[in-house]
């Protein structure tokens, strides 16, 4: 008879340790939000005027990318920017083809008129950072040897339309650390004729060792976001004996590289009022200003962590609407500003 396997360590609803070693990521809270982590298969077919498909980036890795883009339009530009997404999920869940990423990114992609890649990446704990680091950067030197013709073409609409002159990175809350991440390693290599044109950081996963005023008040800010969650994925996630003071998780503290002396595009920081990082990342878009990086920032009066991904708040809420509306248009706005 074989002995029925024991959780010994869990994130409720999203993450499950067994005694024999085996991890679960299945959804396993309430059943009326799981479609949220559902998988979303590709279509070449223009589906609500976005056209999607999975490429294999590094075979060695099994490292694959989900490839948005918008059906052309008569005032679009010849070549189209490109979005390289970094998705979130604490370092340890989440795939880049989750209908909470499909339903944001078919919108964003038609509103910037812009090409999106959004890169799959290795997880914690099974592969501790820096390992999602090195495979979003992995994924930026696809990109470049694309752009150089080094690679044969993964799907013609990529190739015919992708200025390359014009890449950003964009990550959303885990991702936002990977965008910094990315972008800083990026300032000392030579990425011609790709070019990162900027960064966009939306609602990144700031923390510091010590609680923050917003960590104290928002712990328990949703079913998707508790200080229990952040404080568990991220010691699965940073190096063995690292705390939240890492570079990593605090970019803006003294174990970081100064801010200064990085050589980063113009970013753009999107900030949610009620997000339990919120001072956090609020401290980092002071301190890069300080340091003379060119940082906007984008704050969401009265609204959580990544709200823009929840379509079931989206739907049924109008002031959730309304602020995911502003996110996408100020994003737009970014990209055509660069």
């Amino acid at each position: 008879m074989v002995a029925e396997k024991k959780v010994i360590d869990e994130v409720s609803g999203w993450f499950r340790i067994y005694d024999d070693g085996s991890i679960d990521r299945m959804w396993t809270g309430p059943p009326e939000v799981g479609f949220l982590a559902k998988s979303v298969p590709p279509s070449d077919t223009f589906i609500d005027g976005v056209a999607t498909r999975d490429v294999i980036i590094n075979n060695g890795l099994g490292l694959s990318s989900r490839i948005y883009i918008p059906e052309r339009k008569p005032d679009d530009t010849a070549k189209l920017p490109v979005l390289l997404h970094f998705h979130g999920g604490g370092f340890c869940i989440s795939r880049a083809d989750w209908y909470m990423y499909h339903q944001i990114y078919t919108r964003l992609v038609s509103s910037a008129r812009a090409i999106c890649i959004s890169a799959e990446m290795r997880l914690a704990p099974e592969h501790r950072l820096p390992a999602a680091i090195d495979d979003c950067y992995e994924a930026l030197l696809w990109l470049r040897a694309m752009a150089r013709a080094e690679l044969p073409e993964p799907w013609i609409e990529l190739g015919a339309r992708a200025d390359f002159n014009r890449v950003f990175l964009i990550g959303d809350s885990a991702g936002g650390n990977l965008v910094h991440e990315v972008a800083a390693r990026a300032g000392s290599e030579e990425w011609s004729p790709l070019r990162i044109a900027g960064g966009l950081l939306l609602h990144p996963g700031f923390v510091r060792e010590e609680r923050s005023k917003s960590e104290m008040e928002l712990q328990s800010e949703s079913t998707f976001l508790t200080i229990e969650m952040v404080d568990k994925f991220l010691a699965m996630a940073l190096p063995i004996g690292s705390t939240k003071d890492h570079p990593i998780t605090c970019p803006m503290g003294p174990d970081a590289p100064q801010l200064g002396d990085l050589r980063l595009p113009p970013l753009l920081v999107a900030v949610g009022q009620k997000d339990l990082m919120r001072d956090t990342q609020l401290e980092y878009v002071e301190k890069m200003k300080k340091a003379g990086q060119d940082v906007e920032l984008l704050l969401s009066p009265g609204l959580g962590h990544c709200f823009y991904l929840n379509k079931i708040a989206i739907d049924s809420d109008p002031e959730t609407a309304a602020q995911t509306d502003i996110v996408i248009a100020t994003v737009s706005d970014f990209v055509g500003r660069h």
